[in-house]
């Protein structure tokens, strides 16, 4: 890898642990995760005290992909955080506080969380 490429990959990390330091689940408000790669995103409802994950929604899934070729898409993140919500509503969960994992709030994270908060989610 090049030296431009590896300082990338630093620099997310850097801003990934920075977040991940003033945001933690709790029982009360677990931790909204967001994973993003270029063909997918998947997010997360973590409880961090006691380590586990609560719900999970993901592009790959069958029921959300449907016949995209990919999950790299807005329309992908809509329906994830739509089923993310569901599921949280499901497990009796309605207040989060949201982990965007290094990543800027803009584009699939951004329409992620909107759909979320349409979903019923509070952060």
């Amino acid at each position: 890898m090049s030296n431009k490429v590896i300082a990338k990959n630093k620099r997310h990390t850097r801003r990934k642990f920075s977040i991940r330091n003033s945001v933690s689940g709790s029982p009360q408000r677990p931790r909204l995760s967001v994973f993003r790669s270029n063909k997918h995103i998947e997010a997360q409802i973590i409880d961090d005290i006691e380590g586990k994950t609560l719900a999970a929604a993901s592009s790959k899934q069958a029921a959300i992909l449907g016949e995209a070729k990919h999950g790299g898409d807005l329309e992908s993140a809509k329906k994830v955080g739509v089923a993310i919500a569901e599921k949280a509503k499901s497990a009796g969960i309605t207040k989060i506080v949201f982990d965007r994992n290094g990543r800027r709030y803009h584009g699939r994270v951004k329409a992620l969380a909107d759909a979320a908060r349409e979903g019923g989610l509070e952060f």
